[in-house]
């Protein structure tokens, strides 16, 4: 999920919790409100209907006019008097459904509420001519009741339009919020191994985001320095070892020329030169390889067709370990040869696969390795299967690191720098390799390349 999206989420979240808080407490005061209000106008009620009631007399005859005229009836109104034996020695009648702490409070001379449902109660006690009374007076509020009715529906559908505009509010605030680290990840986008002399403009402040800027300058600093240190010692090894390259060469030319040579010292002199030519081509491509970044804009790029790059490293591991077997499985080539090419330097994959093989042959004491070449119309996977030492479980996270070498390759010379640079090159051309391997069973590699 994208920072941006977060935010919006993370706004809105908040937001919301806000407007349920704030619904709540408006539904809540105005039905405190409404309720305090009916329950005043019933408590009135309660005391004229005592003064009406309870001995009436002319007095009372006049609050049974102000009743009448001023005070409007209310749903359902009804009195309800009753008389308290003063000896208590039989129990008053009491209304049914309301409970006894109702006529407790009521007792102990206070002015008692309850309410059930829409039902509303009030009563009190009152004492006159040496009798008490209790006086309960009991409506319902139907016009309250749809007001607070209606007062929740029109929260409810506030509440969905403000969560729609909180929705847009925290998109908007989000852009703009996330736009400075937009523009961070843009910059660094453009920066590549071919211009990793340009920083990050400055941000001004001292928050978070300038302390970002200002970290990615200084690891871009230390990166500059690094490719910089990596290409001269490339540069300058592989011009070190291209004199040496370029005098075999020559020599090599001068033997074919010499009828000194018999023709089976001829072939074994073509073919030391033919792999001076190859040792000198790797070496540009390596360097050409530093010299970018890894990232191949410099390299000489071409169509290659896999399954005859694989036949051409296969001869020439066997050139090398003579005692090699490597079988070469064509059965599931596609009919279609163009799903065979793929877009990259010869040179390069022709390295990459032949430390493959060449790691297949060496520690599996030259028992017969497995080179499978398939494609499933948008990848070609080269599938390596040797039956050596295999390499064991909690080591195979590390191969592809420079300079590591499994626990079990002690017999065996190597330098731990071929898988390194077969992944990198491998990479280059924007593919990816796979490994399963067991040990003392054997390995299996999987070089997957795009179809060009």
């Amino acid at each position: 999920m994208k920072l941006q999206t977060k935010i919006t989420l993370l706004f809105v979240i908040i937001s919301t919790i806000g407007l349920v808080l704030l619904n709540i407490s408006i539904f809540y005061f105005v039905s405190e409100f409404s309720f305090e209000d009916f329950f005043k106008r019933l408590e009135t009620r309660v005391n004229l209907a005592a003064e009406i009631n309870i001995n009436p007399d002319r007095q009372s005859h006049a609050y049974k006019e102000v009743r009448l005229r001023y005070l409007e009836r209310l749903a359902n109104e009804t009195d309800i008097i009753t008389q308290i034996d003063s000896t208590r020695k039989q129990p008053f009648k009491r209304v049914p459904g309301l409970p006894n702490s109702f006529y407790d409070i009521i007792l102990k001379g206070k002015m008692a509420r309850y309410t059930r449902h829409n039902q509303f109660y009030a009563g009190a006690l009152f004492n006159k001519d040496g009798g008490k009374y209790i006086v309960v007076v009991t409506a319902t509020d139907p016009y309250g009741f749809k007001e607070l009715q209606q007062l929740k529906r029109v929260l409810i559908i506030i509440f969905i339009i403000s969560i729609g505009l909180t929705y847009i509010a925290g998109k908007i605030f989000s852009y703009f919020t996330v736009q400075p680290v937009r523009d961070i990840i843009k910059s660094v986008k453009n920066i590549t191994a071919n211009n990793l002399h340009m920083r990050l403009d400055d941000v001004k402040g001292s928050d978070e985001l300038a302390e970002l800027v200002v970290t990615f300058n200084h690891m871009l600093t230390r990166l500059e320095t690094a490719f910089e240190t990596q290409n001269n010692f490339v540069s300058n090894a592989s011009h070190e070892l291209r004199t040496p390259l370029t005098i075999i060469s020559g020599e090599t030319q001068l033997l074919l020329k010499s009828d000194n040579v018999t023709e089976a010292g001829k072939a074994s002199v073509q073919t030391i030169l033919n792999e001076a030519e190859k040792l000198s081509h790797i070496l540009s491509s390596l360097l050409g390889l530093a010299q970018t970044g890894f990232d191949g804009k410099k390299q000489d790029w071409q169509k290659i067709r896999i399954d005859e790059l694989v036949m051409d490293v296969a001869d020439s591991v066997k050139k090398i370990a003579r005692d090699s077997v490597i079988d070469i499985d064509f059965a599931s080539l596609p009919d279609d040869e163009n799903q065979l090419y793929t877009d990259g330097n010869v040179n390069l994959l022709r390295l990459a696969i032949s430390n493959i093989v060449s790691n297949a042959c060496k520690y599996s004491n030259n028992r017969p390795v497995n080179v499978q070449v398939t494609s499933n119309g948008r990848h070609i996977i080269i599938k390596v299967t040797d039956k050596g030492i295999g390499i064991p479980t909690n080591e195979q996270p590390h191969i592809f690191e420079p300079f590591f070498r499994a626990s079990n390759t002690g017999d065996f010379q190597g330098y731990g720098i071929g898988l390194p640079l077969t992944l990198n090159i491998i990479r280059l051309h924007k593919g990816s390799i796979g490994i399963r391997s067991e040990e003392q069973v054997g390995t299996e590699i999987q070089i997957i390349l795009p179809v060009a």
